[in-house]
């Protein structure tokens, strides 16, 4: 694999988002080329200082234009959730917390202030169900993984809202690891070296440690979509390159490695269509293409 070529920026955030338009495998049409044109990463951001400030619709706002480019980004939903309970809305709450856990289900966070709602709202029976799932995680976890101190201090917390009822204490604020922007930048940086040592489990962890801090950002989600190839999950790759290419159409990185993808597929098909892609996004020519073009004629022909 040829060195790693994503930028990193001042430590506020990564390079910034471009624009949209990708080719799928298995012949079916392409995304949509009237994706967002937005900034995903900024807005993010952009929710995340709402959040900070009790600014709750404008936080709204922004996390539910960030899920129209990611709507399966657990990090955007449970901030959403967030934005919901400080307007008081526990059901719309609820609804969010429950999406992130179903994107991540070892989400800590959204577990417990799923947990908490349910008994704010007076579902016992639910507020129980979310308990047992922390108490899930806390058995698989065996005291020993990262998370363990993290999944004892939620199991209180809730059980304590079960016990409190309607004056259970909600949460409107994200947590270090959301708003801790240089933080995202270290972890960023750790992971592309994590990547460059094919070290892709590991990468995996630090980039969705950036995630957390940038939200769809389309170089975290183009390199979470290689590390994940690399380890044969191709589906999940095929997933995080669509998204980078949602929040940014003419991110080249994204274009190369869904390209490269489609090849081992054995869709050459597809990847001619990405690298007509890379080659009209890159009028002076570009490393991307020329590297996508090399996968291309040394992939074997299909067979008749």
């Amino acid at each position: 694999m040829r060195k790693t070529y994503l930028l990193l920026l001042a430590s506020a955030c990564l390079v910034p988002a471009a624009a949209f338009a990708a080719g799928s495998g298995g012949g079916s049409p392409p995304p949509s080329a009237s994706a967002p044109q937005f900034d995903a990463a900024a807005e993010y951001r952009k929710g995340i200082a709402a959040l900070q400030a009790n600014q709750f619709a404008q936080a709204k706002k922004s996390f539910v234009k960030v899920l129209g480019v990611a709507p399966k980004d657990a990090n955007t939903n449970y901030l959403a959730g967030l934005a919901h309970a400080g307007l008081k809305d526990l059901k719309g709450a609820a609804k969010y917390y429950a999406k992130a856990i179903k994107y991540d289900a070892a989400m800590v966070a959204a577990h417990q202030e799923l947990g908490i709602t349910y008994a704010r709202m007076g579902d016992k029976p639910k507020a129980e169900a979310s308990l047992a799932g922390l108490k899930a995680l806390a058995d698989k976890c065996a005291a020993t993984c990262p998370d363990s101190a993290k999944l004892q201090s939620a199991m209180a917390a809730v059980t304590a809202a079960i016990g409190a009822g309607a004056q259970a204490r909600i949460e409107t604020k994200p947590g270090l690891l959301f708003t801790n922007a240089a933080g995202g930048d270290r972890a960023y940086v750790d992971a592309v070296s994590l990547i460059n040592e094919r070290r892709y489990d590991d990468a995996i962890v630090s980039l969705r440690a950036a995630q957390a801090a940038f939200g769809a950002h389309p170089d975290i989600l183009t390199y979470l979509g290689f590390a994940h190839r690399k380890l044969g999950r191709f589906d999940v790759a095929e997933g995080y390159y669509r998204q980078a290419l949602a929040a940014a159409p003419t991110h080249k990185g994204a274009t190369e490695y869904y390209g490269e993808l489609m090849v081992e597929r054995g869709d050459l098909a597809g990847a001619t269509w990405m690298l007509a892609k890379l080659e009209a996004d890159c009028a002076f020519g570009c490393a991307e293409a020329d590297e996508l073009r090399r996968w291309i004629d040394a992939a074997p022909a299909p067979a008749p």
